[in-house]
């Protein structure tokens, strides 16, 4: 608002950036524009001022649907002035000299003309729509017809009031039947999440299997390749074994060999021995026969001198050599 300051019998009028300001003394105007600064006199001056910025409407009304159904529409209106000079003769914008106040509430006014005009084509059109198609896709529908009522209301272009832009935030039925129509909403996100859930259960249990298969699988084949190992192992103990007692077998016949022929040599040259033993004998015997009894007994004397101990002195007599003689004599028969 405008800042008003007093001096005496005159006024000084200092405005702001967004205030257009008509300054109209005896029928003519003094002073019109915006961040305008001047002195007058309260008793003669007639002021006016009309914003210039853009302003937000935010609204909120009840509306009922072609199924008789209530719904709460909130939605908010940007308008601007933008002929204010036409404005103020239009609308009451008149201040007070003394204190820089409008006299009355022309924003209230302006704001309660759009207020019952956006309210006017909204209902328009939710009486005629069912509430299902207007909680769907009302929000638009309202916007689009309330801006483009306002567009067209020639109350409106006739008090160069231009409405910038209309903002449906939501469209609300009753809190029954909000509860009502969320219902089946709320049921179906459930079936979906449970769904979900059953698909997730029977996925997890789907790999569970999988992975129990796999090892199942391991373990039969490790089943396998452990009874191969066995019976490799069990083949290759029969095959040592085998091998082993042919080894030992040819061992043993080579050993009996040995010994076969060792014995057989053994008995061999027994065998010469004893033949050779026994030509000498022959041979000796044989020489013997054709010696002189004497040589004989001198021979037996000799052979018994190598069988008798080790003596100083020997005496013979008569019945020693005869006893001698005779066991000579019996040992050669």
């Amino acid at each position: 608002m405008a800042d008003i300051s007093r001096f005496t019998f005159l006024r000084h009028f200092r405005g702001t950036p967004t205030g257009y300001v008509v300054h109209t003394q005896r029928g003519r105007r003094i002073h019109e524009g915006t961040g305008l600064s001047f002195w007058f006199r309260p008793l003669s001056a007639v002021l006016s001022e009309v914003p210039v910025d853009d302003r937000e409407l935010p609204m909120l009304f009840h509306a009922r649907t072609a199924d008789f159904q209530d719904v709460t529409v909130q939605a908010t209106l940007t308008f601007r002035f933008t002929d204010p000079a036409l404005a103020a003769q239009r609308l009451d914008f008149a201040l007070d000299p003394t204190r820089g106040t409008w006299r009355g509430g022309p924003l209230e006014q302006v704001a309660h003309l759009l207020t019952e005009l956006a309210q006017q084509h909204a209902l328009d059109l939710l009486t005629s729509t069912p509430v299902a198609e207007v909680l769907s896709g009302g929000v638009q529908l309202v916007r689009d017809r309330i801006a483009g009522g306002l567009a067209d209301d020639p109350r409106l272009q006739e008090t160069a009031i231009t409405v910038l832009g209309v903002r449906v935030v939501a469209i609300r039925p009753d809190p029954d039947l909000e509860r009502a129509l969320q219902t089946p909403i709320r049921e179906q996100v459930q079936q979906e999440a449970d769904r979900a859930t059953y698909e997730r259960r029977a996925r997890a249990v789907e790999r569970e299997r999988a992975i129990s298969e796999n090892e199942l699988q391991s373990k039969i084949e490790l089943a396998v390749r452990e009874e191969r190992l066995v019976t490799q192992r069990g083949a290759n103990a029969r095959r040592k074994a085998t091998e082993t007692a042919a080894a030992d077998h040819i061992t043993a016949e080579s050993t009996a060999e040995t010994k076969r022929l060792i014995a057989a040599a053994e008995a061999d040259a027994l065998r010469l021995h004893g033949t050779a033993a026994a030509d000498a004998e022959a041979a000796r015997m044989a020489a013997y026969a054709d010696l002189d009894p004497q040589v004989l007994l001198a021979l037996a004397l000799r052979e018994l001198a190598g069988q008798l101990p080790e003596i100083g002195s020997l005496t013979v007599t008569p019945d020693l050599v005869s006893s001698a003689l005779a066991r000579f004599a019996a040992r050669e028969g």
